[in-house]
């Protein structure tokens, strides 16, 4: 993706991960819904799992209830299943999770973790990796509700502490409660200046 004049990176498709689940507390609900809007009032279009249940579903159907694209991609399994959502505007098939993982990253020209369960952290560590690789300086946004990820977050201090993961890496992400917070980081994004070399001792 190319950047603007002044360095920051133009935000078209904003790509969420998240959980397919439909018991969790109603308040991660109405956040999707408000992120979903919040998407649409940007002039952006959803990138995400599309899937019609759980936080996916309630995201999905905001995006489009206040007039954004919704781009799903699914699996075959799923298709099966019947769980992709009828309000995308765009639905890809693809054959395996690996396979939908890319075409996901490469749709996307920011990431957005909401709450879920082992797919969403999966999604997660994949495009931290990848930016730590050098593979691509996207944004990454940890959406902490409710304090989902505070352990994760904690974990991650760690990594740092114990020297598994360089200091300047935390500026691979931004975690943040607030959606305000969230957009407005993304709206002022430029890209970091990673070290993706191996550990050493002077960081």
């Amino acid at each position: 993706m190319n950047t603007a004049p002044d360095g920051q990176y133009p935000i078209k498709n904003y790509c969420v991960f998240c959980s397919s689940s439909e018991i969790v507390d109603g308040q991660f609900f109405s956040v999707a819904e408000t992120l979903g809007a919040e998407i649409a009032a940007a002039g952006g279009s959803l990138v995400y799992g599309g899937g019609h249940v759980g936080l996916m579903g309630q995201l999905a159907r905001a995006v489009r209830a206040h007039g954004g694209g919704v781009i799903g991609v699914s699996i075959d399994m799923f298709e099966e299943m019947e769980l992709s959502h009828a309000a995308v505007t765009e639905l890809i098939v693809t054959r395996t999770m690996a396979e939908r993982k890319q075409v996901m990253f490469d749709r996307a020209d920011a990431f957005i973790t909401l709450p879920g369960g082992f797919g969403t952290l999966d999604e997660l560590s994949d495009v931290l990796t990848l930016k730590q690789l050098g593979f691509h300086t996207k944004p990454v946004v940890i959406l902490n509700i409710n304090g989902a990820y505070d352990m994760l977050l904690a974990q991650f201090e760690t990594m740092i502490a114990q020297k598994f993961v360089r200091q300047s890496h935390r500026e691979l992400f931004f975690a943040t409660a607030s959606i305000d917070d969230a957009l407005a980081y993304l709206r002022e994004y430029r890209p970091p200046k990673i070290n993706n070399q191996w550990f050493k001792t002077d960081d």
